[in-house]
């Protein structure tokens, strides 16, 4: 089941499924890389916030203070809001 609701090229589609089964920590590395490929638009200091912000999080991951939560589980949650 889609979450999004644009339509997605199906190679978008099978690369997202290939992405959201790996590892927290690889995910992580790979939201950082595609943030940092779009952040070129944006302002330097919103940029810069967000690329702590997800360090940040990929630490706490890393840590153990916090816990992923499958991707099935947030988006059912996304779909009751």
């Amino acid at each position: 089941m889609q979450c999004y609701t644009y339509p997605m090229d199906p190679r978008v589609d099978h690369l997202l499924a290939q992405v959201l089964s790996l590892p927290d920590s690889e995910r992580s590395a790979v939201a950082a890389a595609l943030f940092d490929s779009l952040s070129g638009s944006e302002d330097a200091a919103i940029a810069n916030a967000w690329r702590q912000e997800l360090r940040i999080r990929r630490d706490n991951l890393r840590s153990g203070r916090v816990t992923a939560t499958p991707w099935s589980e947030a988006r059912d949650r996304f779909s009751a809001l």
